[in-house]
């Protein structure tokens, strides 16, 4: 069974890593290039939550090992920006449809909402319709589609961004 907890700074950046690195090196999801160590994952963790934003991980009640992460973070530099956030949701491949996204997504969403946050923001690769999808099930709304914005595996890939209000 899976359940959900605030991130351990010291202890789960090599899962997360893990799960996230597949991302990067297989497919558009992520526009990184080269994957992270479990120390550059420490670091963005820490970054993060010292920040004092929501990150959470699902994690395996049995083995304790994670099956997934989310986190929000701010949407852009400027303190205008302030009551924006950006977020972000990766799984392992084996928990898919399990409904732990959804169980992620709503629990930062809850504590984003608790925090006095005004809207949400997902960026997503256009051709990753199964986020697309998801992220309409939990009320996002699409707000932009910038065309050929980033380029992976040698291929120019469109970036679609959804908004939530809170």
């Amino acid at each position: 069974m899976n359940k959900i907890r605030r991130v351990d700074v010291g202890t789960d950046a090599a899962d997360i890593a893990r799960i996230y690195n597949r991302y990067v090196t297989g497919t558009t999801v992520s526009f990184e290039v080269e994957p992270l160590s479990v120390d550059a994952m420490r670091a963005r963790i820490a970054d993060l939550c010292g920040g004092g934003y929501p990150y959470y991980v699902s994690f395996d009640d049995a083995d304790g090992h994670i099956t997934g992460f989310c986190y929000a973070h701010p949407w852009k530099e400027r303190s205008a920006y302030n009551p924006t956030l950006e977020t972000t949701i990766y799984l392992a491949p084996d928990v898919w449809h399990e409904g732990i996204g959804r169980a992620l997504m709503s629990r930062m969403i809850a504590d984003c909402r608790a925090g006095g946050y005004v809207s949400l923001i997902a960026c997503i690769t256009a051709e990753n319709k199964a986020s697309c999808c998801f992220h309409e099930s939990l009320g996002f709304v699409k707000v932009s589609c910038f065309k050929r914005v980033g380029r992976k595996f040698g291929r120019l890939l469109d970036v679609v961004d959804y908004q939530l209000m809170l």
